[in-house]
């Protein structure tokens, strides 16, 4: 009993400090930080569950976090539609294409499924710098901010920590449950899934749209804590470094992923002077991750759980029950 408690009031205790941050740190810039991991967590929670639990590996989400991105600053600077719906029709608008992208290509095995993901990638890429008429190129456009309380950086900090928090809510109760069996059974074996009525096609588009869905709203997000969107924020390495972070946390974790999000939100801050050498941290990061912990931070996490909720061995014994035994002998006989 005393261990079923530990992970709430440790879920709970990370809670209240997220929550305190603005008070903790009188630094805005580093509240900004935080804003961003937490933008990136939106849209890694739910990777998380096609990558670490349907096994696709798609490394092309960044095309959908700039179309959601596109799309609010579209809507609700150009439209001057309410933000929230905004965010939320972003959200749908990349549901609808992650459908429509994942229709064809999820039937395809793991490596092609992740060469049309990066494809998608690309071609979004350029296609928000061609397009002047509706992106305004390498230009760019402004992004709106939301209504107060959510128009300061700690109202829209403490609007990100509660969409990224139902967003964990959502992905951990998908992953604990029948959907959750399910997606590990299709990554470990479609043969297996398939004997037991898993199905396959049908799990992953539904997860894909999911996935694609959270893009949407991180996207919109993402375009707020930037105060201004150009092409040049949504290049391929970004949608490599989202596939990154879930292996640096671990595939098929729930939390551990977060870690992956915070030192990719982290790393370009803390080597500023060394920006040039972004991409070599990142690469050293996953290289030592692959080597020293191939299940990623993740998997280090719950082995010491496990650890913490194991019981103590029993010291009682079972003692048989001679005189009944001796009964039924000498009954028999």
């Amino acid at each position: 009993m005393k261990h079923n408690r530990i992970r709430p009031a440790l879920v709970g205790l990370f809670a209240l400090l997220a929550a305190l941050l603005p008070w903790l740190t009188g630094n805005i810039y580093y509240l900004h930080v935080a804003t961003v991991i937490g933008v990136y967590w939106v849209l890694i929670a739910t990777l998380n569950l096609l990558v670490g639990f349907t096994g696709q590996l798609s490394v092309g989400h960044v095309g959908l976090l700039a179309i959601g991105a596109y799309a609010f600053c579209l809507l609700a600077g150009g439209q001057g539609w309410h933000p929230f719906l905004a965010l939320l029709s972003g959200g749908a608008i990349c549901a609808v294409i992650g459908l429509l992208l994942g229709l064809p290509s999820l039937r395809l095995p793991g490596f092609y499924f992740a060469m049309a993901t990066l494809a998608f990638g690309l071609i979004v890429s350029e296609l928000a710098l061609a397009e002047q008429w509706l992106t305004n190129g390498s230009v760019g456009m402004p992004a709106p901010s939301f209504p107060a309380p959510f128009d300061t950086p700690r109202g829209f900090y403490w609007l990100v920590l509660g969409i990224a928090g139902l967003v964990t809510w959502m992905t951990s109760n998908v992953a604990r449950f029948m959907w959750g069996r399910a997606m590990v059974a299709l990554r470990d074996s479609t043969v297996a899934a398939s004997s037991v009525a898993v199905p396959i096609y049908r799990t992953k588009l539904i997860v894909f749209v999911f996935s694609g869905f959270t893009a949407g709203i991180a996207g919109g997000l993402y375009a707020t804590s930037q105060t201004y969107i150009t092409p040049d924020a949504f290049i391929v390495n970004l949608g490599i470094y989202f596939f990154v972070a879930i292996i640096i946390g671990g595939r098929g974790v729930i939390i551990g992923p977060f870690i992956g999000a915070a030192v990719l939100a982290a790393i370009p801050e803390l080597v500023g002077p060394l920006a040039k050498y972004g991409t070599f941290f990142y690469g050293l990061i996953l290289l030592i991750v692959v080597l020293v912990l191939p299940g990623g931070f993740g998997e280090l996490i719950t082995t010491l759980a496990a650890k913490l909720r194991r019981d103590a061995p029993s010291a009682t014994s079972i003692e048989p029950d001679l005189p009944s035994l001796r009964d039924v002998i000498r009954g028999q006989t």
